[in-house]
């Protein structure tokens, strides 16, 4: 691929699916797209009926009211703030109407600026990058069990297993003091970023998530990751958000 070629506008095709998965009666899963200024995002709601899904619900309203941004700096400081609010506000409200019960959502969202992609997030809802057949995870769950996992103390296998996977240690509307964490990457023609919540990857193996991947459709990709999730009778909300780039029509 030459110089001229990675410097032509990427197009970003996307779809997004959320379905409650083949055990849950409820989704509190929410998520959003909003393809017009390159923002997508996935938020796992925690707190039960008429709790997590208000939380998951009050993210993706937040992220409705996001404005085109130029700079990068910017863009981030502007959802920085946006989901900050929606902190507080949960705070509030769990005060309020819930006797201060936990009422929070983990929340993950890819913006993309030109050659440039953004993810925010905090919980262990997840941005995969698939490239050149090569799938990556991008985000570190925030999870007691990916804490001892970093430390050591755990092995991989017994991770996958572990009786406290999930123990959340970060989440919008657990804590006054909301840290997202920010990882900031090069995006390249023919990439593609699959946005989600635990449902998927808990339900599906990353080989055949892989495998879905391979779709050239993006709606085709997303039916089957949500699919395949309800054949493996997924325990939890299911959502996936997908993002692939292709060369822009738009001459040079």
């Amino acid at each position: 691929m030459n110089d001229i070629t990675i410097r032509r506008p990427i197009q970003w095709a996307s779809a997004a699916v959320t379905n409650t998965g083949a055990v849950r009666a409820i989704n509190e899963d929410a998520i959003f797209s909003k393809p017009d200024i390159a923002l997508w995002a996935v938020a796992d709601g925690m707190g039960g009926h008429e709790a997590g899904d208000v939380a998951s619900t009050m993210i993706v309203k937040a992220l409705d009211m996001i404005t085109p941004q130029t700079q990068l700096g910017d863009f981030i400081a502007e959802i920085e703030n946006a989901i900050n609010d929606v902190n507080r506000r949960l705070l509030e409200y769990a005060h309020s109407q819930h006797e201060g019960r936990l009422i929070g959502s983990t929340v993950a969202i890819l913006f993309i600026i030109e050659h440039t992609g953004v993810c925010l997030w905090a919980g262990d809802s997840r941005l995969y990058r698939y490239r050149n057949s090569e799938l990556k995870q991008m985000t570190i769950d925030h999870s007691h069990v990916s804490e001892l996992l970093r430390d050591g103390l755990i092995s991989a296998e017994e991770a996958e297993n572990h009786p406290e996977a999930n123990v959340i240690t970060r989440a919008v509307g657990t804590y006054e003091q909301l840290q997202l964490d920010v990882d900031i990457f090069d995006v390249r023609v023919g990439d593609s970023f699959l946005l989600c919540s635990d449902g998927l990857y808990n339900a599906v193996p990353l080989d055949r998530i892989s495998q879905c991947l391979l779709s050239d459709s993006v709606t085709g990709a997303t039916d089957c990751l949500i699919e395949t999730a309800l054949e493996n009778s997924a325990a939890d909300n299911v959502s996936v958000v997908l993002v692939k780039g292709s060369l822009s029509s738009i001459a040079d």
